[in-house]
C-alpha cells in the first residue's frame, strides 16, 4: 500500500475556512430559509474593472486567429506585464526592482506556500500570532514543524503575539531565527507597519542572515501616504526579503487568478556546505519545472490595471470596500464592541463580547443574525477572543449585516 505524507496528519482538525463552510452548511441545511450574509472569507464581490474585461475580451479574440493565438507563455510571465508591474508598483515608489525579478503566478497564497520548495528544512521559522493560516499549515505539510500543542501551536515555530496590548505590533524575536513571515496590511488584524517598524525588521534580518517573506497582498488598501507599500521601500530589503503581491483584492481577480512574487537578484541563501547560493535562480528553476504560467488572457487583463482607465477603476473598487470597512467599524463601535483595523485594510478585527470565545461568537452571529465571520482563534492561539469581519461585500449586505449584529448583541 502506498505511503502517505504523515505531516498532513499533524494538521489541526481542518483548514479554517473549510471548517467555517462546514458549520455554515449544517446551519443552512437545518434552516434553508435563513438569509445568510457572508463576511468571513475575504472574497471580493464587485465586478472586474471594465478596462480589465475589455482587455480580456480582446485577448480572447486574438486567441481565435492563427496570427494572434498564444500557447505556452513564459513561466515567469510575459515581459510586458512584468515591466508594467515593475514600473508602476515598485519603481514609481523608489524601489529598485526590475522586470526580471518579478514572477507572475496564479496566486500569492500558492507562492507563499511554494516558496518552501527552495528553502532548507533546518530553518528556524517565526510567524506572528494570529497569522494567515497558510504560512503555518504549509510548513506543517512540508515537515518543517513538530506536533501541535493544546493551544494549537506547533513545535519548531517561534510565535510572535500581536494584540491590543502591544498595538498589534510584533516584537523582534528574542532568539535568532532564519525565516520570518510578515503580512502588512495584516491579515487578519488589519494592522499596518510604519517605515520605522519595517526598518527594524530589515535590520534584524540583515544582522542575522535571515529571510523575510513579506506578504503585501493588501497594500492597495493603505490610505495613509506616509506608510510603505513595499518592503523594498526600506533600505537594505533587497538583501533579505521576498515579496508577494496579488491582483485578487485590488482588481477583483479572485476568480481569474493573477499574482506575483518578487525575488531580487543577489538575494542569497546557503547550501549544506555553507556556500552562498542565489535564490533567484532556484525560484526560476522551480517555476520552470512546476508551473506553466498564467494564461495569456488573464495577463492581458492584469496589464490593463495599469492603464489610465484601469487605475481609476481599481481606485474606485478599493474606495468602495474601504467605505464598507468604515461602516463596519462605526456600527460595531456604536454597538459597544471594541474594534481594530478597517482603516488601512479591508478587515475589521473585533474583540468578542464578554463571556464568548471566538467560535462561540461565530455561532451566535450565525444563529441569531445569520451573518458569517471568521473566528480569531482560527488564526492562532493569540487570536482567541477576537473575530474578523471582511469588507468584501455589497453595500446593502454590509448595512443589513450590521443591523442584524446590533440586534443580536442587544438581544
Amino acid at each position: 500500500m502506498v505511503l502517505i505524507n504523515g505531516n498532513y496528519l499533524k494538521l489541526k482538525a481542518g483548514y479554517l475556512f473549510p471548517e467555517i463552510a462546514r458549520r455554515v452548511k449544517a446551519f443552512s441545511d437545518a434552516n434553508p430559509e435563513a438569509p445568510i450574509i457572508r463576511l468571513g472569507i475575504g472574497d471580493v464581490t464587485e465586478p472586474l474593472p471594465q478596462a480589465c474585461r475589455d482587455a480580456m475580451k480582446t485577448a480572447v479574440d486574438e486567441m481565435g486567429s492563427r496570427e494572434g493565438f498564444h500557447g505556452y507563455g513564459p513561466e515567469q510571465g510575459y515581459l510586458w506585464l512584468r515591466e508594467a508591474i515593475a514600473s508602476h508598483d515598485f519603481q514609481a515608489r523608489g524601489c529598485q526592482i526590475s522586470a526580471e525579478e518579478i514572477f507572475v503566478s496564479d496566486g500569492s497564497k500558492c507562492d507563499s506556500a511554494n516558496i518552501l520548495d527552495i528553502l532548507g528544512e533546518g530553518n528556524r521559522i517565526a510567524v506572528t500570532d494570529p497569522v494567515y493560516p497558510v504560512y503555518v499549515d504549509s510548513n506543517v505539510m512540508a515537515g518543517r514543524t513538530g506536533d501541535a500543542d493544546g493551544a494549537g501551536q506547533y513545535g519548531g515555530l517561534t510565535y510572535l503575539p500581536i494584540n491590543a496590548e502591544n498595538g498589534f505590533t510584533a516584537q523582534l524575536p528574542s532568539e535568532p531565527v532564519d525565516l520570518i513571515y510578515l503580512c502588512f496590511p495584516n491579515n487578519p488584524t488589519g494592522a499596518v507597519a510604519s517605515r520605522e517598524q519595517l526598518k527594524g525588521w530589515v535590520d534584524y534580518a540583515l544582522a542575522h542572515d535571515a529571510l523575510i517573506l513579506f506578504d503585501a497582498a493588501y497594500e492597495a488598501f493603505i490610505q495613509d501616504p506616509s506608510l510603505p507599500h513595499s518592503i523594498y521601500e526600506i533600505e537594505g530589503a533587497r538583501g533579505c526579503a521576498i515579496e508577494f503581491r496579488s491582483f485578487s483584492k485590488n482588481a477583483g481577480f479572485t476568480g481569474t487568478r493573477c499574482a506575483l512574487t518578487v525575488v531580487p537578484r543577489g538575494l542569497m541563501g546557503k547550501d549544506a556546505n555553507g556556500e552562498a547560493v542565489e535564490l533567484w535562480g532556484l525560484w526560476n528553476r522551480r517555476q520552470c519545472t512546476k508551473f506553466n504560467g498564467v494564461s495569456y488572457i488573464v495577463q492581458r487583463g492584469a496589464e490593463a490595471v495599469y492603464c489610465t482607465e484601469g487605475q481609476a477603476q481599481v481606485k474606485a473598487l478599493v474606495a468602495f470596500y474601504m467605505e464598507n470597512a468604515a461602516i463596519i467599524r462605526s456600527e460595531l463601535s456604536a454597538a459597544g464592541l471594541q474594534v481594530f483595523g478597517g482603516e488601512q485594510a479591508p478587515y475589521v478585527w473585533v474583540k468578542t463580547p464578554a463571556g464568548l470565545d471566538s467560535w462561540g461568537f461565530f455561532d451566535q452571529l450565525l444563529q441569531r443574525a445569520h451573518v458569517v465571520g471568521t473566528p480569531g482563534s482560527g488564526f492562532g492561539a493569540a487570536g482567541e477572543g477576537y473575530f474578523r469581519l471582511s469588507a468584501f461585500n455589497s453595500r446593502a449586505n454590509v448595512i443589513e449585516a450590521m443591523g442584524r449584529i446590533q440586534a443580536a448583541i442587544a438581544g
